[in-house]
């Protein structure tokens, strides 16, 4: 059974986060199972998250698109993309933008049609992401600063989130509705989905519902035989969506007071 809540800061959060990162979060915050799927809905405001594991082609158009647009990304990567591409966190790190980890391992964590379903323990989770900060660590970003992350596949269920809260981490993952992160899909899937129908999807939602608080995901690499990256429509993307009045923050921005 799916939750879709927006709650007050004392039902969202348990006290180890707020005591090992001091963060005040907002009241109108929309949660599942744990996991905070969206940001502040009163505030115009969208965080463009971006996950990153064994390619890394779009990082480089990514990060003039967000230069040349004069704002902050967030991105999430795992112990691979840290391994492979080191010189780009450092960059990431370097820019401003908030870099949060996307696990060492990319475990699954859940069952996809048994969502209550746990294929992980407790301690290998929490070993797994302690492997992940330790090597982002050595990159320039603190855990303290830095507690949000999206899960693997970006997949989760009750128990892991609360787990992840008990060591001082908060998991996210990206808005429903848009289908932008149907980005990593190759034209042999039967789930394939152009550019050019993700954006249609992004600015046909927006118009219809709007994307206040949104955590609007991108892949910053897709596989090879995906030829029609959504990542280089990004300027068109952000340029329309400001000039309809949205400002992008990053993600603690969206989320706490």
């Amino acid at each position: 059974m799916r939750h879709y809540l927006i709650l007050p800061l004392l039902l969202l959060i348990q006290p180890p986060i707020l005591t090992a990162t001091a963060r005040r979060l907002s009241h109108h915050i929309v949660v599942r199972d744990g996991g905070i799927i969206r940001g502040d809905t009163t505030r115009r405001q969208i965080a463009l998250v971006f996950t990153a594991s064994a390619w890394a082609d779009g990082a480089e158009p990514v990060m003039q698109a967000l230069k040349a647009a004069k704002v902050k990304g967030n991105f999430f990567v795992t112990g691979e993309f840290v391994s492979r591409y080191p010189s780009v966190v450092r960059r990431l790190v370097k820019g401003h933008h908030y870099v949060g980890s996307h696990s060492w391992g990319h475990l699954l964590y859940a069952a996809w049609d048994r969502r209550d379903s746990t294929f992980v323990s407790r301690d290998s989770m929490i070993r797994d992401l302690d492997r992940s900060y330790t090597a982002l660590g050595k990159l320039g970003v603190r855990r303290r600063k830095c507690p949000y992350f999206i899960p693997p596949y970006e997949h989760y269920n009750a128990t892991v989130a609360a787990w992840a809260r008990e060591v001082g981490l908060q998991i996210i993952n990206y808005t429903p509705g848009t289908r932008s992160n149907a980005d990593y899909t190759t034209p042999d899937m039967s789930n394939y989905a152009s550019s050019e129908c993700l954006v249609r999807n992004i600015m046909d939602y927006e118009g219809k519902y709007g994307l206040n608080g949104f955590l609007l995901m991108i892949h910053m690499g897709t596989h090879p035989d995906r030829k029609d990256k959504l990542y280089l429509c990004l300027p068109e993307i952000i340029s329309r969506l400001q000039a309809k009045g949205y400002r992008f923050v990053t993600v603690d921005r969206l989320i706490e007071k």
